[in-house]
């Protein structure tokens, strides 16, 4: 009789561990998190109207020296007024230049003759920038290029307390108990179809995981883009399954992660 009052009480501890695990993300099965690195006319022109449409939110990461921020300032702040997360994408987007397939990185931008005072300043000054457009204290960081060192160091590891978090690049989707809120993980687009993206979605309901998009180009504005019709239908599927995947900006998603696991 002891034997199976333990196997039934066990058996309801093992029911509602797993109806918590589906539930973890604010009370829904996964998190989708929708970034768009850059400050491209084309967020404004093709990312927005679309989202805008839907009533999804999603994170905006800024550099400062975009000319699509200087010339559209009132949109980013009318985006940000709407509940979009305009993030610290640095002033300058220094990426280093010593690494392979790097041609692209001019001499006083490359990240690897950058000292620790450069970098510091930069992103001070970009947070600066964005409170003025909205207003806010609290945002999160993605490193440009995904480069998160000079020579050895983190270079975010002195000032990281004035973010709630920052994403990388590394490929990955994690559980909410193994997220690194410094270095999250995302899944980079270039030129993957809807059906491709929306593959991913499902996987991350199924395993309870987050999963992060990085949107630079959509429907063209870089060289890595996403058609418009394929970035539509991955938005379209998340609205449709909004009561499984809680999809909020970068900066909700990091707070949430923060207050439940530390």
């Amino acid at each position: 009789m002891r034997s199976l009052l333990l196997l039934i009480l066990g058996g309801g501890i093992f029911t509602n561990a797993a109806a918590q695990a589906d539930t973890s993300w604010h009370h829904k099965k996964c998190a989708v998190v929708l970034t768009y690195d850059d400050a491209l006319d084309v967020d404004l022109d093709h990312a927005i109207p679309v989202l805008d449409s839907l009533g999804l939110k999603a994170t905006f990461y800024l550099s400062a020296y975009s000319g699509a921020l200087d010339a559209r300032i009132n949109e980013w702040r009318a985006i940000a007024k709407n509940g979009h997360e305009l993030g610290n994408h640095t002033f300058f987007h220094p990426c280093a230049g010593d690494l392979p397939g790097r041609n692209f990185v001019t001499p006083d931008y490359d990240l690897s003759r950058y000292t620790f005072r450069r970098i510091t300043d930069e992103i001070n000054m970009t947070n600066t920038l964005l409170k003025a457009i909205d207003g806010k204290t609290m945002r999160t960081f993605a490193y440009p290029c995904g480069d998160e060192k000079i020579k050895d160091s983190l270079y975010l590891s002195p000032i990281k307390d004035r973010f709630a978090g920052a994403r990388g690049t590394q490929p990955l989707k994690p559980a909410i108990g193994d997220i690194d809120l410094y270095n999250i993980g995302c899944y980079a687009v270039n030129g993957q179809s809807g059906a491709e993206m929306i593959a991913e979605v499902k996987q991350a309901i199924a395993d309870h995981r987050l999963l992060v998009f990085l949107f630079h180009g959509v429907g063209g504005g870089h060289s890595l883009d996403v058609s418009l019709q394929a970035h539509r239908e991955l938005l379209y599927f998340l609205k449709q399954h909004e009561k499984e995947i809680w999809i909020a900006p970068m900066v909700e998603v990091a707070e949430y992660v923060k207050r439940i696991t530390f």
